[in-house]
């Protein structure tokens, strides 16, 4: 039996909650266009013959500006510490800069993998280029691949089945998330706010569940100003609605979902307001 676990790590928005979910095979992080979707570490398990592999979805790292940025870089960086295996994702569609560069600095390069995803949105051409230019990192292995389609990515997971270390599996077998399900309706609530929500918006909104009597269900959005809280609520409820239907779909069958917005005055600013929303 071989077992280990792998942490994802890169720059915000290369595609790490949709490459973990397409390895996983099953929706275990959310996912939005929005940089710095992720907030928290989010474990998804995959199962695969004598292997069980433990992959860490983690925040993009990025210059922080916030308390809310501060804690989710050091979630990150954390991350990387007595993982098995770390996957430095890169952006295909992104020339490589400084940004990825320090990225790269804050880890064992020359024993990680590099993943260039979104493999699918360029030209055979710029992602040659893209290669030539990656390739200074001098890193163990580099994979192209598409999280989107899947292409490159089962090349991915035999890799890692390779590198895994012996041992046995930490988690059951039919086990795909570690995710409380409390936890999970809050960042399902939260990606189709950051799927209709725009400018700053999604940056201020949070969400936790209250209340779990199931089916009942009470979901608290979390904005910073008084002005936020009409644009989230939206013309007659029309925004909560909507976000509602969506969600209910994605929990089991007889759920009732109650969501609720309230103000938590500049709370991604404020250490003990980050702490206590989870982050």
């Amino acid at each position: 039996m071989r077992s280990g676990f792998v942490s994802l790590v890169g720059r915000p928005n290369v595609g790490k909650s949709t490459l973990i979910n397409a390895l996983v095979g099953k929706k275990v992080s959310i996912v939005s266009n929005k940089p710095q979707t992720t907030r928290t570490r989010v474990r998804g398990i995959l199962n695969k013959d004598d292997t069980q592999l433990v992959f860490v979805d983690t925040p993009g790292l990025h210059k922080a500006t916030t308390a809310l940025g501060e804690r989710v870089n050091a979630t990150a960086l954390e991350s990387m510490r007595d993982v098995d295996i770390v996957c430095l994702l890169i952006d295909a569609t992104q020339t490589f800069g400084t940004g990825d560069q320090w990225v790269s600095e804050q880890l064992n390069i020359k024993n990680a993998i590099v993943v260039i995803n979104k493999i699918d949105a360029v030209s055979p051409a710029k992602l040659l280029a893209q290669l030539s230019a990656i390739s200074s990192l001098g890193a163990a292995e580099y994979f192209p691949l598409s999280a989107k389609t899947g292409e490159g990515v089962d090349q991915l997971v035999a890799e890692l089945v390779k590198r895994a270390p012996l041992g046995q599996a930490m988690y059951p077998p039919e086990m795909t998330s570690e995710t409380p399900q409390a936890q999970w309706v809050a960042e399902l609530v939260r990606e189709q706010l950051l799927a209709v929500t725009r400018d700053e918006l999604p940056y201020s909104i949070a969400t936790r569940v209250t209340e779990w009597e199931w089916p009942r269900v009470r979901c608290e959005i979390v904005v910073e100003r008084e002005s936020q809280k009409g644009m989230v609520i939206g013309k007659s409820g029309s925004v909560l609605k909507s976000v509602g239907i969506e969600v209910r779909k994605q929990m089991p069958e007889g759920a009732f979902l109650e969501l609720f917005v309230v103000v938590d005055k500049d709370w991604q600013r404020r250490a003990d307001r980050v702490e206590r929303l989870g982050y």
